[in-house]
Protein backbone atom coordinates (compact mmCIF):
# COMPACT_ATOMS: atom_id res chain seq x y z
CA UNK A 1 0.00 0.00 0.00
CA UNK A 2 1.28 3.46 -0.88
CA UNK A 3 2.15 5.79 1.95
CA UNK A 4 -0.24 8.58 2.78
CA UNK A 5 0.44 12.30 3.21
CA UNK A 6 -2.00 14.84 4.61
CA UNK A 7 -1.93 18.29 3.00
CA UNK A 8 -3.98 20.56 5.25
CA UNK A 9 -5.10 24.04 4.27
CA UNK A 10 -6.60 26.59 6.62
CA UNK A 11 -9.10 29.43 6.43
CA UNK A 12 -9.85 31.06 3.10
CA UNK A 13 -7.50 28.83 1.08
CA UNK A 14 -10.63 27.67 -0.74
CA UNK A 15 -10.76 31.21 -2.21
CA UNK A 16 -7.42 30.92 -4.03
CA UNK A 17 -7.69 32.32 -7.53
CA UNK A 18 -10.49 34.70 -6.54
CA UNK A 19 -8.22 37.35 -4.97
CA UNK A 20 -8.45 40.49 -7.10
CA UNK A 21 -5.14 41.69 -5.63
CA UNK A 22 -3.42 38.53 -6.83
CA UNK A 23 -1.64 37.71 -3.55
CA UNK A 24 -2.37 34.02 -4.05
CA UNK A 25 -2.33 33.86 -7.84
CA UNK A 26 -5.11 33.13 -10.31
CA UNK A 27 -5.31 29.34 -10.05
CA UNK A 28 -8.36 27.98 -8.23
CA UNK A 29 -8.08 25.90 -5.08
CA UNK A 30 -9.60 22.92 -6.92
CA UNK A 31 -7.01 23.21 -9.68
CA UNK A 32 -4.20 23.49 -7.13
CA UNK A 33 -5.49 20.34 -5.43
CA UNK A 34 -5.50 18.50 -8.76
CA UNK A 35 -1.90 19.56 -9.43
CA UNK A 36 -0.90 18.35 -5.98
CA UNK A 37 -2.66 15.01 -6.54
CA UNK A 38 -0.71 14.51 -9.79
CA UNK A 39 2.58 15.34 -8.04
CA UNK A 40 1.81 12.88 -5.23
CA UNK A 41 0.84 10.17 -7.73
CA UNK A 42 4.20 10.63 -9.47
CA UNK A 43 5.80 9.73 -6.12
CA UNK A 44 3.39 6.81 -5.63
CA UNK A 45 1.91 8.29 -2.45
CA UNK A 46 -1.70 8.93 -1.53
CA UNK A 47 -2.52 12.55 -0.80
CA UNK A 48 -5.35 13.77 1.40
CA UNK A 49 -5.71 17.39 0.20
CA UNK A 50 -8.05 19.11 2.64
CA UNK A 51 -9.23 22.60 3.58
CA UNK A 52 -11.21 23.96 6.49
CA UNK A 53 -12.09 27.37 7.81
CA UNK A 54 -12.35 25.88 11.32
CA UNK A 55 -9.42 25.45 13.69
CA UNK A 56 -10.87 22.44 15.52
CA UNK A 57 -11.34 20.49 12.30
CA UNK A 58 -7.70 21.08 11.37
CA UNK A 59 -6.66 19.86 14.83
CA UNK A 60 -8.83 16.75 14.31
CA UNK A 61 -7.12 16.09 10.97
CA UNK A 62 -3.66 16.42 12.52
CA UNK A 63 -4.69 13.92 15.18
CA UNK A 64 -6.04 11.61 12.46
CA UNK A 65 -2.70 11.90 10.66
CA UNK A 66 -0.97 10.39 13.69
CA UNK A 67 -2.62 7.08 12.78
CA UNK A 68 -2.89 7.34 9.01
CA UNK A 69 -0.17 9.55 7.50
CA UNK A 70 3.60 9.33 7.15
CA UNK A 71 3.93 13.10 6.75
CA UNK A 72 2.00 16.37 6.92
CA UNK A 73 2.11 19.46 4.74
CA UNK A 74 0.25 22.38 6.28
CA UNK A 75 -0.71 25.85 5.25
CA UNK A 76 -2.66 26.91 8.31
CA UNK A 77 -3.21 30.26 6.57
CA UNK A 78 -4.34 32.94 9.05
CA UNK A 79 -4.23 30.38 11.87
CA UNK A 80 -0.46 30.07 11.35
CA UNK A 81 0.04 33.22 13.39
CA UNK A 82 -2.26 32.51 16.31
CA UNK A 83 -3.14 28.85 16.80
CA UNK A 84 -1.60 27.19 19.82
CA UNK A 85 -3.97 24.18 19.40
CA UNK A 86 -2.65 23.54 15.87
CA UNK A 87 0.93 23.89 17.11
CA UNK A 88 0.30 21.50 20.00
CA UNK A 89 -1.28 18.91 17.71
CA UNK A 90 1.62 19.16 15.24
CA UNK A 91 4.17 18.76 18.05
CA UNK A 92 2.60 15.36 18.80
CA UNK A 93 3.05 14.12 15.20
CA UNK A 94 6.11 11.90 14.72
CA UNK A 95 6.67 12.29 10.97
CA UNK A 96 8.03 15.15 8.88
CA UNK A 97 5.99 18.35 8.69
CA UNK A 98 6.38 20.91 5.93
CA UNK A 99 4.84 24.34 6.43
CA UNK A 100 3.89 25.79 3.05
CA UNK A 101 2.65 29.27 2.19
CA UNK A 102 1.69 30.50 -1.27
CA UNK A 103 2.97 34.02 -0.53
CA UNK A 104 6.23 35.14 1.02
CA UNK A 105 5.00 35.80 4.55
CA UNK A 106 8.13 37.83 5.37
CA UNK A 107 7.27 40.39 2.67
CA UNK A 108 3.80 40.93 4.04
CA UNK A 109 2.35 42.59 7.13
CA UNK A 110 4.56 42.33 10.25
CA UNK A 111 2.07 40.10 12.11
CA UNK A 112 2.67 37.41 9.44
CA UNK A 113 6.42 37.31 10.09
CA UNK A 114 6.05 34.92 13.03
CA UNK A 115 4.28 31.60 12.45
CA UNK A 116 3.34 29.43 15.41
CA UNK A 117 3.37 26.42 13.05
CA UNK A 118 7.07 26.90 12.26
CA UNK A 119 8.06 25.64 15.72
CA UNK A 120 6.72 22.20 14.78
CA UNK A 121 7.77 22.25 11.12
CA UNK A 122 10.68 20.27 9.77
CA UNK A 123 10.96 22.94 7.07
CA UNK A 124 9.16 25.92 5.56
CA UNK A 125 8.45 26.77 1.93
CA UNK A 126 7.01 30.21 1.24
CA UNK A 127 6.56 32.64 -1.61
CA UNK A 128 6.63 30.26 -4.56
CA UNK A 129 2.90 30.01 -5.16
CA UNK A 130 1.66 26.66 -6.43
CA UNK A 131 5.22 25.58 -7.19
CA UNK A 132 5.85 25.73 -3.44
CA UNK A 133 2.97 23.33 -2.84
CA UNK A 134 4.44 20.89 -5.34
CA UNK A 135 7.92 21.26 -3.84
CA UNK A 136 6.45 20.61 -0.39
CA UNK A 137 5.21 17.25 -1.67
CA UNK A 138 8.68 16.46 -3.05
CA UNK A 139 10.25 17.48 0.27
CA UNK A 140 7.97 15.48 2.53
CA UNK A 141 8.35 12.36 0.37
CA UNK A 142 12.15 12.73 0.48
CA UNK A 143 12.08 13.16 4.26
CA UNK A 144 9.81 10.11 4.72
CA UNK A 145 12.19 8.00 2.64
CA UNK A 146 15.21 9.28 4.60
CA UNK A 147 13.49 8.40 7.90
CA UNK A 148 12.75 4.90 6.60
CA UNK A 149 16.36 4.27 5.54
Amino acid sequence: MAQQIFFLNGPNANLYGMDKGGTYGTESFVSIGERCQRRAAAHNVNLQFRQSNHEGIIVDWIQEARQHAAGIIINAAGLSYSSVPILDALLMFDGPIIEAHMSNIWKREPFRHHSMVSKAATGVIAGLGVLGYELAIDAVVTLIKADAA
